[in-house]
């Protein structure tokens, strides 16, 4: 398998890899591996993403080919290969500690992904979502081009047996909101050094923003549609996103805001695993966590980024921010800044 010359291959590797630090630190390159034979393949595509079966009727003569950039946590690729299927086996899965979603973009040529006794049916322009937690097979029958973007399940304000709903169901980029994102993600994929500049968190995470909007609607839970525990699920969650830099954020306004009791909203959260004060604070730490590796805020100190998402005692937040990604805020600031 041969790497990019402009990238040593150590480095190329571990770019590639998802198997970082919660912190995660933005990669600096772009790394492209391109597989001389179908073992050189099946290697690159367990290394590039989570660990793989990967087999082919029609191992000889093998051409495939990736792509990637690896920013804060969100793995951006391209792959193009000859036909082959990829099996992702309970064997497999319980090796894993981390916990993806990973969305396909297919580009050209044509697709198969089954999951969750679902089959999705890909044509260029149609998009599928995936989860790695759960045994998946992908199919191509020809030679193809597609666009996979791998990211932690944290990343997206969706609860994941919601997203759930949606695995190997095919989702169309011709036409509604699908036909207004694809071309953001097709023009991403295709000039994946900007997600090594400045601009590449912000970037990355645009792209997530679009795809949980793509997940939204496809559930109707923007309109209300889905059941009425979900839809409201949905509205709590975007109200606390939408008020994180309010000190007065708490259960008693979120659930004033919402018609409900507080005893109903603690009931909704403890339904997925969590709090109510513990949800607020984690995508509390979050939003600072992008401010702080994000170049547009280098000339920010660290207390006035902390209290710009209610932070409002800056020992507290260096305590909690370390205690959540096992390394103080300053620390993450100058290993991903410089």
């Amino acid at each position: 398998m041969s790497i990019a010359p402009d990238v040593p291959q150590a480095v190329s590797r571990r770019a590639a890899s998802p198997r970082m630090a919660a912190a995660a630190v933005p990669a600096n390159h772009v790394t492209t591996a391109i597989a001389r034979n179908f073992s050189e393949f099946r290697t690159a595509v367990s290394e590039s993403f989570v660990p793989l079966h990967v087999t082919s009727e029609h191992p000889e003569p093998f051409f495939g080919k990736i792509r990637s950039a690896f920013v804060d946590e969100i793995h951006v690729s391209e792959v193009s290969a000859s036909d082959h299927m990829v099996e992702r086996t309970p064997e497999l899965i319980a090796r894993s500690t981390r916990h993806y979603f990973k969305l396909s973009l297919l580009l050209s040529g044509s697709g198969l992904l089954i999951q969750d006794n679902r089959e999705a049916v890909l044509q260029p322009g149609d998009l599928a979502v995936y989860d790695t937690d759960r045994p998946y097979t992908l199919v191509f029958d020809e030679r193809f081009k597609t666009m996979v973007v791998m990211f932690p399940k944290h990343l997206i304000n969706l609860p994941s047996d919601v997203v759930g709903q949606l695995t190997a169901v095919r989702m169309s980029g011709r036409e509604g909101v699908g036909s207004m994102i694809v071309p953001f993600l097709a023009q991403l994929v295709g000039n994946l050094d900007q997600l090594t500049g400045s601009t590449g968190v912000r970037l990355a995470h645009s792209a997530l923003d679009l795809v949980t909007t793509l997940f939204a609607n496809e559930l109707d839970l923007e309109k209300g549609g889905g059941s009425p525990h979900q839809a409201l699920m949905q509205r709590v969650r975007s109200y606390i996103d939408a008020n994180l830099a309010s000190t007065d954020l708490g259960p008693s306004q979120i659930a004033a805001a919402h018609f409900i009791s507080t005893r109903h909203l603690h009931g909704i959260f403890q339904e997925q695993g969590t709090t109510v004060s513990t949800w607020i604070r984690t995508r509390r730490l979050e939003r600072c966590r992008r401010d702080l590796i994000n170049p547009v805020f280098a000339d920010h100190q660290v207390a006035a980024i902390a209290a710009r998402w209610g932070f409002v005692d800056a020992a507290h937040f260096s305590r909690v921010f370390k205690a959540a990604y096992g390394m103080a805020p300053r620390e993450l600031r100058s290993q991903s800044l410089g």
